[in-house]
């Protein structure tokens, strides 16, 4: 009877221990997504600022400006509906539009001698490099905490008591982040 008390003692706690567990791991990555959602919350309000002091400069370069406004504004809509993946697909595509811009910014003198361009996209660029340190922990305690819930034997109690994985923030497969950069070594 006293052994039986005993085991019975042993798996209440390990399931306490368990549960408290998982529940901290799922509050860190909630924290985690925190941090990046702010992070882009600066972005998305630095960005229409640096469209409008570039628009009037950049005329040929419509294309790339329209292009960073619609995926900010689709990241937005798919991050108030609680689509995160989608929302993370919206902010890759913004991330590649804004690099694209500041790389068009050489092409214009105009706005290299800018101070407010100027400006705008070191702040930008502090931003992303935060969003990058942000993605980079919600994706260490996103897998800390998906690799929890399916070892053994706490995937028995994550399943029983509704413990769900998160997404991770990925790369497209056809990602411009993804090519190996080209490098010309030649000598003219």
């Amino acid at each position: 009877m006293t052994i039986i008390a005993i085991i019975v003692a042993v798996l209440i706690f390990w399931v306490i221990f368990s549960f408290n567990k998982l529940v901290s791991l799922r509050n860190q990555v909630k924290n985690a997504f925190t941090q990046i959602d702010i992070q882009l919350k600066r972005r998305h309000d630095l960005i229409p600022n640096l469209i409008n002091s570039v628009k009037g400069a950049m005329k040929f370069e419509q294309e790339t400006l329209t292009k960073v406004m619609e995926a900010r504004a689709k990241a937005i809509n798919a991050f108030q509906q609680g689509n995160i993946k989608e929302g993370f697909q919206n902010e890759n595509i913004i991330t590649q539009a804004l690099g694209k811009l500041f790389a068009l910014k050489e092409a214009y003198p105009e706005l290299k001698s800018n101070q407010q361009v100027s400006q705008l996209m070191e702040e930008l660029t502090g931003t992303e490099n935060k969003i990058t340190f942000a993605r980079q922990f919600y994706n260490d305690i996103t897998t800390k905490y998906n690799t929890q819930i399916e070892l053994f034997p706490t995937n028995l109690i994550a399943s029983m008591l509704g413990f769900k994985a998160f997404d991770l923030f990925e790369l497209p497969k056809e990602s411009a982040e993804r090519e190996t950069p080209k490098v010309d070594l030649t000598i003219s």
